[in-house]
Parts: structure tokens; C-alpha cells; sequence
């Protein structure tokens, strides 16, 4: 897959997802559009991974921060 953007990679998520929604299309159309939100929602989850990543070190570079892990609204890593 090309270098994409995760804003971009998301937003077309968001049009598979609408379009699959809407059940006008047909079976081969939705496996290649389901297999095309797959590969973009993996892609997303790695860059918000990474980021996660890069602000974790950053306040652990600064003058005694104390990170907590990124929970979910239940609580949930």
C-alpha cells in the first residue's frame, strides 16, 4: 500500500462504510470494498498506534511526568 495519510486513509474509510450501509451493492462489490476497509482500518490503527507511541516518549523525556496508558471511555487499554 502507497505512503497515505491517516486523514485521508480514514475519510475513505468512512465512504466504505457509508456505501456498504446502504445495501445497494453487489456481493463481489462489498467483499473487494470490505477487504479495502480492512487494509485502510489496519492502516489507521497503526498510525494512531505510533502516535500513541510518540507522546508517551515525549512526556517521558520531559522533567518527571508520569505517563498513564491511553485508555478507551470504559476504562479499557
Amino acid at each position: 500500500m502507497a505512503e497515505k495519510k491517516f486523514e485521508k486513509a480514514l475519510e475513505r474509510l468512512e465512504n466504505i462504510v457509508k456505501k456498504m450501509e446502504t445495501g445497494e451493492m453487489t456481493l463481489d462489490e462489498s467483499l473487494k470494498a470490505f477487504q479495502e476497509g480492512i487494509e485502510l482500518s489496519r492502516f489507521c490503527m497503526k498510525k494512531l498506534d505510533e502516535a500513541e507511541r510518540t507522546v508517551e516518549k515525549l512526556l517521558k523525556e520531559g522533567d518527571g511526568i508520569i505517563t498513564v496508558p491511553f485508555t478507551d471511555e470504559n476504562g479499557l487499554e
